[in-house]
């Protein structure tokens, strides 16, 4: 038992990746080749939102919230086909059971915003963290590519990369309030997967030696004190 503990105890971390650093951010290169011009489009079409509901300071409406729910939805099935299938499960087995989880986390998104019952959140803390993620993932998180020395056909830009759709995801999440019982209790589950995603992607970031996995975890960390703040 000592030798066989010895001989996994050996091992670190990054021993079990199953791609390199360089390969894991050339992903995003080929996917911005492959879904350009989308990215400006998306990108103008979230801001545009995100401008409306600051102005509405969390009291927009049900059609308003509507909206942003039937968009991040597309951001979600754009992530789990054009990323996760296409491209990160051919290098990483665990990715096949992220498509349809992600593809899962849209439906759901689609269901709350078909049946409605939900809209602006009039809490001040809430609403300026969740403004505050919405402008991170889709302002502030593709110029960490730059940052790094990465080129910028490797930015990961929302709507498309996983880690700012989740983290614009949960910054949308914080804006909302359910009116019904089912509308609380979606947005408490549609809570989760963006959630758990920033620390698994946190973790294989800072498992590849990248000092990036910060940005999700902050995110999961400051998503989680406001959502929990009574």
């Amino acid at each position: 038992m000592s030798e066989w503990w010895s001989w996994f105890s050996s091992y670190r971390p990054s021993d079990f990746l199953m791609f390199s650093p360089r390969i894991y951010w050339r992903l995003f290169e080929s996917l911005n080749v492959q879904a350009w011009p989308a990215q400006p489009l998306i990108v103008g079409a979230a801001l545009a939102w995100t401008n409306w509901g600051a102005r509405q300071a969390g009291a927009f409406g049900a059609a308003t919230a509507r909206i942003a729910l039937f968009g991040s939805a597309c951001a979600w099935v754009a992530s789990a086909w054009l990323f996760f299938a296409q491209r990160y499960a051919p290098i990483n087995w665990a990715a096949a059971y992220a498509t349809p989880a992600f593809a899962l986390q849209a439906l759901g998104l689609l269901a709350l915003a078909a049946f409605g019952g939900v809209r602006g959140q009039g809490d001040p803390m809430r609403h300026r963290i969740g403004l505050a993620m919405l402008l991170w993932a889709l302002l502030a998180h593709p110029l960490l590519a730059g940052a790094t020395g990465r080129p910028w056909l490797q930015a990961e830009v929302f709507g498309l990369a996983p880690d700012p759709t989740a983290i614009g995801t949960l910054g949308l999440l914080l804006l909302l309030r359910g009116e019904t019982v089912a509308a609380r209790a979606g947005l408490r589950v549609l809570w989760l997967l963006p959630w758990l995603w920033c620390v698994i992607s946190a973790t294989t970031l800072w498992t590849m030696g990248s000092a990036l996995g910060w940005a999700p975890i902050v995110a999961a960390a400051l998503g989680l004190l406001a959502l929990t703040r009574r």
